[in-house]
């Protein structure tokens, strides 16, 4: 009895998890896009990244620690760009990638279009759910947060960001696209480079901006589905042609 029954709750959580993989799929019409279910990260105290702090002194007037040494402050090395952590990691873009998987563990799937399944939406601000995404030759970071900008009033802010600078990034093209209920929503526009910060990306809100009714809108039982897709621009492919 005691092996049925262990036998018994293991099926039982497999045919949940491919439940959940099936409503994602189902939402959208494309055949075969790879699905990722996104676990919320969440802090009780949110811990500002260092880009948002360079920036806010930098606008009260007050120069950042490394402008005042220069002589040993290496331009290169970037900061960590994972948001809702206060990571003092540096190094160089090309290993910000194997930062993010080993550190932060951060899954990557890699295709041109996928389904980003965020579950847990009801969990209090701040909160983010993150996935790197392999596609055209490179990386993109993807950062869903719940955040108050107003006390009182959740907000959800999705943004697609290159792993790269910002000349690659103008090379390409997201598409976020929300379909529930036969509503339709779609948000498309040029990644922003990691090295513009994440924070600075949703305080401008150049972003996907969902209010909380708008949310529960597309949600599905707590969780809320989003198809990503990635293209070249016409600039970029024009180019190539030449």
């Amino acid at each position: 009895m005691l092996f049925f029954t262990q036998c018994f709750g293991a099926v039982l959580d497999l045919i949940h998890l491919r439940f959940q993989h099936y409503k994602a799929k189902r939402v959208f019409s494309a055949a075969g896009q790879l699905v990722c279910v996104v676990n919320p990260t969440h802090s009780l105290k949110y811990a500002p990244s260092r880009c948002a702090a360079v920036q806010a002194s930098t606008e009260q007037g007050i120069l950042p620690p490394c402008h005042h040494h220069e002589a040993v402050h290496d331009p290169q090395l970037v900061p960590c760009t994972c948001p809702l952590f206060s990571c003092p990691w540096e190094g160089h873009l090309e290993v910000v990638v194997s930062h993010l998987r080993q550190t932060h563990r951060i899954n990557i799937l890699q295709g041109a279009e996928i389904v980003f399944l965020a579950t847990d939406m009801h969990l209090p601000a701040p909160t983010d759910w993150i996935i790197m995404h392999s596609c055209l030759g490179h990386q993109f970071l993807l950062v869903l947060r719940k955040q108050e900008k107003y006390e009182g009033h959740p907000q959800f802010f999705a943004t697609m960001m290159l792993i790269g600078t910002p000349t690659q990034a103008d090379n390409f093209t997201y598409r976020l696209e929300l379909n529930r209920n036969q509503r339709r929503l779609k948000w498309e526009a040029t990644p922003r480079s990691i090295l513009e910060c994440v924070d600075s990306v949703i305080s401008d809100g150049d972003c996907l901006v969902l209010n909380t009714s708008l949310a529960q809108l597309f949600s599905d039982n707590g969780s809320l589905a989003i198809g990503i897709a990635i293209t070249t621009s016409k600039v970029h492919s024009s180019e190539a042609e030449m």
